[in-house]
């Protein structure tokens, strides 16, 4: 990919640049602005370099209709305060709008076009639509990595009629994943959680090969728990997957990747419920397996001391209530506290949220806010944004 950081002079230039800007909006506030924050510093490439910014962008789902609750006015007043600039949110139908316009109520030169998603011809991945984006500019930077297995206008299609560049987050993103599929320091471990085992399996079987250890937790380990006969009470559990748990083991095996599940458990009766130690025999029919005990926090720690590089996906329970998010925090302080002798990936939106609750995400060397993209880089898939961009 052609980097933003590349370019010469492009004072007084048209930019069309892609972001991500999809946060949480509620009456009208911004709930979390990770995802603002991440961007700015290719924001303030561009206006150091006197360039002209069209920002292109997202909220929601509004499925090609306009829906007032999902304007990008609060984003464009969260971007103001933190760049100290105007940005000019410009609502005109695209169709209507013309080159020469765009900039003429613009006081610093950004505007900000309303949501891309207002159009059907965006998720269409409509020719005519990404032409005429493209007419805006001169050049084209896409920096928004977890839009980017999106085939849509604005994303990929755009890149056939303007010259096109990657920005400075999605370089940061992309270089972080390489070093975690094709770039590896090893001894490599992955943590994986989630609710489904069926849903991350192409994952798991993509990062096999490439693994020293692959950590099982949160839901998807009541899935082996039932597999190898444990009791588990009234967990969360998927049918019928015997046939990919086998897989993954056998996959495993063969490619001499260790599989870590827990030994030991916490549970409740209850998703409120206070946290009890139990052992996988000492386990009732009404309850709920809802964090990792103490016995697998330690299996956990040494593994993570034999490893040079841990991708983390996934916490270790329900660490929306407290009484089970100990071995969550636990993970997450113990890697965090490595420093410099781990190289430190955490990708998935409850996993970010867990580490921002405790203040230490400036401890790991890559936070992912992507989710979709994210996966499917792991899964080994190639993502249409970035293959435009290469």
């Amino acid at each position: 990919m052609k980097s933003i950081e590349s370019l010469g002079n492009i004072k007084n230039k048209n930019i069309i640049l892609r972001l991500d800007l999809n946060v949480p909006i509620t009456n009208g506030k911004i709930i979390d602005t990770n995802r603002i924050d991440k961007v700015i510093p290719t924001l303030n490439f561009l206006i150091k370099k006197e360039a002209k910014v069209i920002i292109i962008s997202h909220v929601g789902r509004p499925s090609g209709k306009i829906v007032k609750e999902l304007s990008l006015e609060p984003v464009s007043l969260c971007i103001k305060s933190k760049i100290k600039k105007e940005v000019f949110l410009l609502k005109e139908n695209i169709f209507n709008l013309k080159k020469e316009d765009i900039f003429k109520n613009s006081i610093d030169g950004l505007v900000l076009l309303e949501n891309i998603r207002f159009y059907p011809e965006e998720e269409a991945n409509d020719d005519k639509f990404s032409e005429k984006l493209a007419s805006f500019g001169e050049i084209y930077v896409n920096d928004a990595f977890s839009c980017s297995h999106r085939d849509h206008a604005s994303v990929s299609k755009i890149t056939k009629y303007i010259n096109s560049y990657s920005g400075i987050q999605i370089n940061a993103e992309v270089n972080a994943l390489k070093k975690i599929t094709s770039e590896i320091k090893k001894p490599i471990t992955c943590i994986i959680g989630g609710s489904k085992i069926s849903s991350k399996i192409n994952i798991i079987k993509n990062l096999i090969p490439r693994f020293n250890n692959i950590i099982i937790v949160g839901a998807m380990a009541n899935n082996i728990f039932k597999y190898k006969g444990l009791k588990i009470g009234n967990s969360v559990y998927e049918k019928n997957i015997g046939k990919i748990i086998n897989e993954i083991f056998s996959h495993a095996e063969s490619n001499k990747c260790k599989i870590f599940f827990p030994k030991d458990v916490k549970v409740g009766k209850n998703l409120n419920d206070k946290s009890v130690e139990k052992e996988f025999v000492n386990i009732e029919d009404d309850d709920m397996i809802l964090d990792v005990g103490p016995k697998t926090l330690v299996e956990i720690k040494k593994i993570i001391d034999n490893s040079s590089t841990i991708l983390w996906n996934g916490p270790l329970g329900y660490f929306e209530n407290e009484n089970f998010s100990f071995g969550s925090s636990q993970v997450a302080n113990y890697i965090a506290n490595k420093g410099d002798k781990i190289f430190s990936v955490v990708g998935g939106g409850d996993t970010v949220a867990l580490i921002n609750s405790l203040n230490i995400k400036s401890k790991f060397n890559f936070v992912s806010t992507a989710g979709g993209a994210f996966l499917e880089f792991l899964e080994g898939k190639n993502l249409p944004g970035i293959k435009a961009l290469s």
